[in-house]
């Protein structure tokens, strides 16, 4: 019992030390495509682990919800766990896009990885951010300065 005892405190431990560099991944981001496995319903308990992440450090991130392994419910639609309905609510809630799709068979990845696309290039407050800090090089400058110029 004493090495079971261990070695979860070991994996815990382990798992935190991730969640605390990971951050360094997703500074700065605009958009974070957060996954799930829709026949398994205890990953999604992750991705709200990780959009209150996201929330609390990057406040202008577009969260995108994607449900993985859609090929699966193909012939057995009992395979699902999650409701549909719930994670759409989920995804309103935290003004977010919800897609299901299938790396499988391509499913919904080529529309999920576009809106993403739209959404970056539309999203106001990157628009801003690259007008106000763009370099305008038509501008001439009459003094240059140079670390060797004496």
């Amino acid at each position: 019992m004493e090495f079971y005892t261990k070695r979860r405190s070991e994996d815990t431990a382990g798992s935190e030390r991730y969640e605390a560099m990971s951050r360094i991944y997703y500074r700065g981001a605009k958009a974070a495509i957060v996954c799930y496995d829709i026949t398994d319903s205890s990953s999604f308990q992750r991705v709200k682990f990780w959009v209150k992440e996201l929330q609390s450090c990057e406040q202008h991130c577009r969260i995108y919800l994607c449900g993985t392994k859609l090929d699966l419910l193909e012939n057995d639609r009992s395979k699902r766990q999650l409701d549909f309905h719930d994670v759409r609510d989920y995804a309103e809630e935290i003004k977010g896009r919800h897609y299901e799709t299938s790396s499988k068979t391509g499913q919904n990845v080529d529309e999920l990885f576009q809106k993403v696309a739209e959404d970056y290039v539309h999203f106001t407050p990157f628009q801003v951010m690259t007008e106000e800090n763009g370099v305008d090089l038509s501008q001439k400058k009459e003094t240059y300065f140079s670390c060797c110029h004496h």
